[in-house]
This record gives structure tokens, C-alpha cells and sequence, in this order.
């Protein structure tokens, strides 16, 4: 460190800037590594009010555009909410399986894409463009950062669950409409995430969407592009 300064030290108002310890740094790329969206391994006991505060208090430590924290979450746990809220999904669901090629729509219809009665609680996250004000700081020409902002307090509330062995899945194949109306949600709300929480049984060695083949993660450098963006090479080269 230079100029002296120790660890922990704050000098001008600023903590020290120094790496983490190699068991530190390791346990936060562990979780990024090891985080899955669970859908069938959840347990039915119910999550311990401590882990889930600092699960929140993770999902609130979010960046967020202008500091306008945009974020709110409703905790779910009522098992005929969830019952209304799987009847939306199951809808949603069987509309969305039509719109693949037919020779996928069979393996689609065998993936388990949700766990909303399953697992003990959900959370619904939202988002509200206006809870910054009139006029956000750095939103005047990006408007949906107050979507990229929660987004970021879920990714946070993921990694948080990881880390206390808590499984999440997140359910996106929903009428946002109908969920608003089930909770209550005012219009000018934007429903970002609805998420399936609970302890689970284990954690799949890999992704399950790429375990069951339906897609296969691809090689970082695919997605690497160096002073402007390129346009992919084709296959053949």
C-alpha cells in the first residue's frame, strides 16, 4: 500500500483500495461461479429471518443511477398467492411453448421452469423509474436505468443466497399485468423480477439449461470485442 497506510486506514474520507485476501477473493468468485437458477431442488424449510436480512440488506447495498435505490420488494409467502401466481405462469407458459420450432416445443415442455410453490418464499422486485425524482441523475439519456439498477439489487440478492446455501430462481415467463393486479402493484411500477427462494437440496455442477442441452455457454472470447465492436466471424472461417 503506499504512503504508508494500514489496513483499514481511512485517509480524505476513503477505505483502503487493497485486493482481498486470496480466501476472500476466492469465496466471492466461488459464488459467482457456483450460483444456479433453481427450479426443482427446493426444500420446504422455512429460510431463517437472519439470512434473509442479510439477503435484503445485500439486494439494498445495489448501486443504483443517481443513488435513487428504485427498488422494492414484496415477500411472498401466502400459498394461495402463489397458487394465483403459478395459474398466471402456467398460462404464460403454455403460450410461450408454442413460439419455439416444433422440434424443441416437446424438450421445452419437459424443463421445469419455475418453482413458485415449492419453494417457501417468493419475492417479487420492482421498480420505480420516478423514485429519483422529477429528473434522475444519469438517467436524462438512458432511460430504463432504473431497471438496469434493480437488476443489480437481485444480482446481489442471488450472490448473498449462494453464499448462506440458499437457492433462487428467478421466473420470467409471466403476464406482468396480471401479476401486478394478484399484488396490488400500482401501474407505474414495473414488475424486473419475480424470484423463488428457499433452501434446496443441492446445487447443479453446471448451468441446467446447459446440462440438459438445450444450450451450451459459449467461449468468452466470442463475446470480446477490442476499441469497437465487430462483427462476429462466420463459422466457416
Amino acid at each position: 500500500m503506499s504512503h504508508g497506510a494500514k489496513k483499514h486506514d481511512t485517509v480524505d474520507g476513503l477505505t483502503s483500495g487493497e485486493a482481498f485476501a486470496a480466501a476472500e477473493r476466492n469465496a466471492v468468485y466461488r459464488a459467482i461461479a457456483t450460483r444456479r437458477d433453481v427450479r426443482g431442488e427446493f426444500l420446504p424449510d422455512p429460510i431463517c429471518e437472519e439470512a434473509l436480512s442479510r439477503m435484503l440488506t445485500a439486494a439494498h447495498q445495489a448501486p443504483s443511477v443517481g443513488l435513487s435505490q428504485p427498488w422494492d420488494f414484496i415477500l411472498i409467502r401466502d400459498k394461495e398467492t402463489r397458487a394465483r401466481i403459478a395459474r398466471i405462469f402456467a398460462d404464460a407458459n403454455a403460450e410461450a411453448a408454442i413460439r419455439f420450432p416444433a422440434d424443441r416445443q416437446a424438450q421445452y415442455r419437459s424443463l421445469k421452469l419455475q418453482g413458485i410453490l415449492s419453494a417457501p418464499l417468493n419475492i417479487c422486485v420492482t421498480s420505480d423509474p420516478k423514485r429519483g425524482g422529477p429528473v434522475v441523475l444519469g438517467a436524462t439519456h438512458m432511460t430504463d436505468t432504473d431497471l438496469f439498477s434493480t437488476v443489480c439489487a437481485i444480482q446481489n440478492l442471488w450472490l448473498a443466497a449462494r453464499a448462506e446455501g440458499i437457492g433462487v430462481g428467478w421466473v420470467s415467463i409471466l403476464h406482468e399485468d396480471r401479476v401486478k393486479a394478484v399484488l396490488d402493484i400500482p401501474d407505474r411500477l414495473r414488475l424486473v423480477g419475480y424470484l423463488c427462494v428457499g433452501h434446496v437440496s443441492g446445487f447443479h455442477e453446471r448451468p441446467e439449461l446447459e446440462k440438459r442441452g438445450w444450450r451450451e455457454r459459449d467461449d468468452l472470447a466470442l463475446h470480446l470485442h477490442q476499441e469497437r465492436w465487430t462483427a462476429p466471424k462466420p463459422a466457416s472461417e
